[in-house]
């Protein structure tokens, strides 16, 4: 495999009108040209002995506390505060000194080969490194660049393929992965957890956790069905579940802080981070695991832990027959319920105590709240739901008129009735992103491939939209805009793209360009 060239960027637009995206509002789009200008890339040439780790038999290339302390009867979290380097981060992003989009960074392949598959699990960014994982390895990226095999800052080969991870990262820029045994035993276990430095690549810390057999049964595993591990951030504690149980260790010597078992038939079976900590029990009855109707007999309930002790602060429990419970924040609480279908079809919004304070019924059709169900256990990967104080922001469905448009919808966590509307006007779609501070960071895709892409901050508090930045992207990468199948960051003042796999072309034949990560900044610094 080498890594030539990529194609030409299409130039970003030099200059565009503030959007109108308001309530009830259009989202217009200017469709000038601008500079958008990048350095040569160098040809680099035999770089496998570089970078690859192996080779697969199949063919493939390896690279490389407790919670808010708002009140107990809302729910609600207070603002943001300063946070230390054990605390899960939470940027809020500025606008930037213009809002026209250029080249920030960029990693492309051209010669995969037909049925070659690569698992590219996880990606994370700091305000000079984009750290992406690549089977077995974590890379770290050098911002500003065309990253080429051989520019990675540094690299941190693991033992085995990476099994699970976190889209979290701590304030001073770690985060967590899980990892196999090795990676050519078929049975190889994930069964090690690896904390790592992004910064440096640096590898703070690792250890072992057990494993369970997957279904009724959490004793050791002996078959080859064994359950998924799930990871998570909290602060000062990285949290692993294995099935048969739950392990708290400690950020900064890895230490084990506390434990907790689970007893047949019920099983520990995700975790999610940030201010807080959940975890999310699954218990079957009646049918055997491995049945068709399995989920008619599977019950789940959500435990709020605290961090540095494992000590269970409450429960709640979900009605029999639900089919997947997913968690977009631990706080404020919010519940995503999969009810007799496989898409979300309730939001629940829970008080300090755990109680149902109000549900979001999205089962008429006309929105959609997508968390995502990989190979990766992370149950509160929910790419298009952005929780903040008092909202939820989910967004509606594409509308089949043409041109093809649509909006964002806020619910009020405390009632369940919709608050705020944004339109992403005629031609584009409007997704939410994540949250910074009190505004809602959100990707206008364009739809025409005329106007540019934006990514638009929208302040519910008085409805008005900042573009941020406006920018266009490759032919060959404009799937990577799709939030529901990519991994979409914004972190200080950049937006990025990353896929989480990649394919050869279908035959020997055909050259394809592969686009695997593509990072937009703005033209101009801002001033300190």
């Amino acid at each position: 495999m080498s890594f030539g060239p990529p194609p030409s960027m299409p130039p970003g637009p030099a200059t565009a009108p503030d959007p109108a995206v308001n309530r009830g509002g259009r989202h217009g789009l200017d469709d000038s040209g601008g500079p958008g200008r990048k350095r040569p890339r160098k040809l680099l040439t035999g770089l496998l002995a570089v970078i690859l780790a192996g080779v697969l038999g199949t063919g493939g290339w390896l690279l490389w506390g407790r919670g808010g302390n708002g009140s107990e009867a809302s729910g609600t979290s207070p603002d943001p505060v300063a946070q230390g380097p054990l605390d899960v981060r939470e940027t809020v992003e500025k606008q930037p000194a213009s809002s026209s989009g250029k080249m920030a960074f960029r990693f492309s392949v051209d010669d995969m080969k037909p049925g070659e598959h690569v698992e590219m699990p996880g990606m994370w960014a700091t305000d000079r490194i984009l750290a992406k994982g690549i089977n077995k390895t974590v890379v770290g990226l050098g911002i500003g660049t065309d990253a080429a095999p051989g520019d990675e800052k540094w690299r941190l080969a693991l033992d085995g393929p990476i099994c699970g991870y976190t889209r979290d990262v701590t304030g001073d820029h770690r985060t967590a992965v899980l990892f196999r045994a090795n990676d050519w035993a078929d049975e190889a276990l994930c069964n090690q957890v690896a904390f790592v430095d992004l910064d440096d690549g640096r590898l703070v810390w690792e250890a072992k956790f057990p494993v369970s057999r997957a279904g009724r049964e959490s004793a050791d595993a002996t078959g080859t069905d064994k359950d998924r591990p799930g990871v998570a951030l909290a602060p000062g504690t990285v949290a692993v579940t294995w099935g048969g149980g739950t392990i708290g260790y400690d950020m900064k010597s890895g230490d084990t802080r506390w434990s907790t078992t689970t007893t047949a038939p019920c099983q520990d079976m995700g975790v999610a981070g940030g201010r807080g900590l959940m975890v999310r029990e699954q218990c079957w009855s009646g049918e055997d695991p491995g049945s068709a109707g399995v989920w008619q007999s599977t019950t789940y309930k959500l435990r709020k832990v605290d961090p540095a002790t494992g000590e269970s602060l409450w429960w709640y429990s979900l009605a029999k027959g639900v089919r997947d419970v997913h968690v977009p924040s631990v706080d404020p609480p919010v519940v995503a319920v999969s009810a007799g279908d496989s898409e979300v079809t309730d939001l629940i919004s829970l008080d300090g105590r755990g109680h149902n304070r109000a549900t979001i019924s999205l089962r008429n059709g006309a929105y959609v709240a997508e968390c995502l169900l990989t190979d990766y256990l992370q149950i509160d990967d929910c790419p298009t739901i952005a929780v903040g104080k008092d909202q939820v922001f989910i967004r509606s469905k594409d509308q089949p008129e043409l041109p093809t448009w649509n909006w964002i919808i806020g619910f009020d966590l405390a009632t369940g009735r919709t608050t705020r509307k944004f339109d992403s006007g005629p031609g584009a779609l409007l997704y939410p992103v994540r949250m910074s501070g009190d505004q809602l960071l959100a990707l206008s895709v364009s739809e025409d491939h005329i106007a540019p892409n934006a990514l638009v901050a929208l302040d519910p508090g008085t409805d008005e939209a900042v573009p941020y930045l406006y920018f266009d992207v490759p032919d060959e990468a404009r799937l990577m805009t799709m939030a529901e199948h990519n991994d979409i960051v914004v972190q200080n003042g950049r937006l990025f793209f990353g896929v989480k796999s990649a394919d050869g072309p279908a035959d020997a034949k055909t050259k394809q360009w592969t686009y695997l990560v593509l990072g937009i900044g703005s033209s101009a610094q801002r001033k300190p």
